[in-house]
């Protein structure tokens, strides 16, 4: 079994069909479909079966696929070692739009501790190798790795002496405004304000205009607001790791998901997602 075999093999199990899969790894037709062949008499299994469009895969092309995937790519990764001259680890990390920025920082670390020879380029947003984000961005076909859970609480302007009632600053798209409209009672249909994200919601609310309900890390990483227990509903979310299972071919990222599966239970605190180890 060669480099050539699997790669045939990958490119034929993610297009199902082999004319897409011939014109990916600029082949003919007759060389992709013999190359396949050949792995199959090797591992004396079929792997594909021809139907009128396309091909469908067989349990074994199941098994194998991520097995290819892997070596695949640790022979990647020994290559860019050895061309680059080092052995880095270059992961792209994708971050929410409502991670409070200590958040982030305590994964960094964290994923540093489990890689020290990580590189890591941060982007914002649905991209990279992995994604730090909440469960309710999880897409159907990811897994969620739980880091820590988040507790909401009521954030209010920082004015000093003050224990008036404060005007309601709205997320109406966010997953938790519905759940919330109880909470808000009549003053949810005279808002104060409304933002597009969490974050913008804290803005406004250091900015004087109104309270809001929020996750407490983020409560807590913004300047100008005052962090009040929200007794009446108890609500919290999880704060994880979103990935696809191809992420885990790269070895560092999963190293990385291996590292933090081994950590003790999570328990988010005022300035903490991650426990000690």
């Amino acid at each position: 079994m060669d480099i050539r075999q699997l790669k045939a093999f990958i490119a034929v199990f993610e297009e199902r069909n082999i004319t897409l899969a011939a014109n990916r790894l600029h082949l003919s037709q007759p060389a992709l479909s013999g190359t396949i062949k050949s792995l199959e008499d090797l591992l004396g299994t079929p792997l594909f079966v021809r139907q009128a469009r396309g091909v469908a895969v067989t349990e074994s092309a199941r098994i194998l696929y991520p097995q290819a995937r892997r070596v695949l790519s640790q022979t990647d990764s020994m290559a860019q070692q050895f061309r680059h001259g080092s052995s880095v680890a270059r992961i792209e990390i994708g971050i929410g739009v409502d991670i409070a920025p200590g958040v982030v920082a305590a994964f960094v670390a964290a994923a540093r501790g489990a890689v020290p020879t990580l590189f890591v380029s941060l982007q914002e947003g649905c991209v990279g190798d992995l994604r730090l984000t909440t469960e309710d961005e999880r897409c159907e076909d990811e897994l969620f790795l739980t880091l820590a859970v988040d507790a909401y609480v009521q954030a209010v302007p920082a004015v000093h002496g003050s224990d008036a009632a404060w005007p309601w600053i709205v997320c109406p798209e966010h997953p938790t405004h519905q759940r919330l409209l109880p909470f808000y009672g009549a003053a949810a249909s005279t808002p104060a304000a409304q933002a597009g994200s969490l974050r913008l919601a804290l803005e406004l609310t250091a900015a004087g205009v109104g309270g809001c309900v929020v996750p407490e890390s983020l409560a807590r990483s913004q300047a100008g607001v005052e962090v009040r227990p929200l007794d009446e509903v108890k609500m919290s979310r999880r704060v994880g790791l979103c990935y696809a299972m191809q992420s885990l071919d790269k070895p560092g990222v999963a190293k990385i998901i291996e590292w933090l599966r081994e950590a003790p239970a999570p328990v988010l605190q005022a300035s903490t997602v991650l426990p000690e180890r």
